[in-house]
């Protein structure tokens, strides 16, 4: 049972690797079933028995991506004490992981766009996901005293509005670069709600 369980994940794990790279290079509506199973070497059947259809596929992708983001945010979280670090140390793992996974990121920002009710609210699902786990931490730093109160829901949300639209210029020109998106896109939300950052984590 053990070993049927590996091998359908490792199964459904090919899938996903095939499906993100023929969504990234053609996009939702231009791609074929065909082409993923030519890409990851599976047959239409497993793809079938994972993905009830193309558009189930396509969001189990976006959840994916979701998914590893918030991972990195709280494990960057986790290594702070203090609540405003907490804030641009979430901050600074959101905008390393789109730096580092182009193809996903150019999946939720830029081909999940004008497909579709569906395709909509789940890209608000992740977007509220990603500002809640902002605004906890705000709240945070509101009590503390580490910031002057704000409303954090709205702060929140404007974050990521400018994180989302950065990065969407990046997916599509790869300018400006992951580092100067760092330098000059972090301190200029945390200056936003009064707080002067020491050092900015960027990665080389």
């Amino acid at each position: 049972m053990d070993g049927q369980s590996e091998d359908s994940r490792t199964t459904r794990e090919r899938i996903l690797d095939a499906a993100m790279s023929i969504f990234s290079a053609k996009g939702f509506h231009d791609t074929k079933l065909d082409e993923i199973v030519a890409e990851g070497g599976i047959s239409k059947g497993s793809i079938y028995f994972h993905f009830p259809n193309k558009e189930k596929l396509f969001i189990a992708l976006v959840d994916q991506f979701a998914d590893l983001i918030e991972r990195r945010a709280k494990e960057a979280i986790e290594s702070e004490a203090e609540s405003i670090r907490r804030v641009q140390a979430a901050l600074e793992a959101v905008l390393e992981t789109y730096g580092k996974y182009r193809l996903p990121a150019k999946l939720l920002l830029v081909q999940a766009v004008g497909l579709g009710t569906v395709f909509e609210r789940k890209r608000m699902e992740v977007n509220d996901r990603f500002a809640l786990l902002i605004e906890t931490y705000l709240d945070e730093a509101v009590a503390d005293g580490s910031i002057a109160p704000v409303d954090t829901h709205i702060v929140a949300h404007a974050w990521m509005g400018a994180i989302y639209n950065v990065v969407i210029q990046w997916v599509y020109t790869g300018e400006p670069s992951k580092d100067e998106i760092m330098q000059a896109l972090l301190p200029l939300l945390l200056k936003s709600v009064g707080y002067q950052p020491l050092e900015i984590g960027a990665s080389p």
